[in-house]
């Protein structure tokens, strides 16, 4: 089938610049904006980055603030992560993944490379599993494969970003310390 055909091409081919050819340039919005669809397989018609979404990922701590009104390379790079991993995960649970990255204190550069490389595996695999040969009575059996698949990763991922939440809360004092600071008067 012709479709499956171009759609295995694009996510074997298909991938988003890497930091070296971002642009060196900071852009202001309306360029950060045109710059963005280059960036990924678009999903729908209606799914452009708006310039509302920017400042909203900016309010929700999911991107740096612009400097001086122009966004850089860091910028770039969050955005692609974002609108990758907005359709499957909630920004709640996109907070909670990035805000791991940063707590690590991984180079923005580095912690790119390693996205890319996790999307690359990811679309790779993916665009092998599809059978270019595919006849129309074969989409049903593909999107339910394709469909359960997501499902299972995002189970995982889901119990993955609990634990991540469960690491990044400081442990509760042992049961003695509580009851020790009660009778010296020193509870906050």
């Amino acid at each position: 089938m012709k479709e499956i055909k171009n759609l295995k091409a694009r996510l074997g081919k298909q991938r988003p610049d890497g930091w070296e050819e971002l642009p060196d340039l900071a852009l202001y919005m309306d360029q950060l904006i045109s710059y963005m669809p280059r960036q990924l397989i678009p999903t729908e018609e209606g799914d452009a980055l708006t310039a509302a979404m920017v400042n909203n990922y900016i309010k929700a701590g999911l991107l740096p603030r612009a400097e001086g009104k122009r966004y850089g390379r860091k910028h770039l790079a969050y955005l692609t992560a974002i609108c990758a991993l907005k359709p499957v995960l909630s920004m709640k649970e996109l907070a909670a993944l990035l805000n791991a990255v940063d707590n690590q204190h991984v180079v923005a550069e580095d912690w790119y490379a390693f996205f890319l490389g996790k999307l690359d595996e990811s679309m790779s695999a993916v665009a092998d599993s599809l059978d270019e040969n595919a006849k129309e009575a074969d989409l049903p059996a593909l999107a339910l494969r394709l469909a359960l698949d997501s499902y299972v990763n995002k189970l995982a991922c889901q119990r993955v970003l609990d634990l991540l939440e469960k690491q990044s809360k400081p442990a509760p004092p042992p049961a003695g310390e509580k009851k020790k600071k009660k009778k010296e008067g020193k509870e906050d």
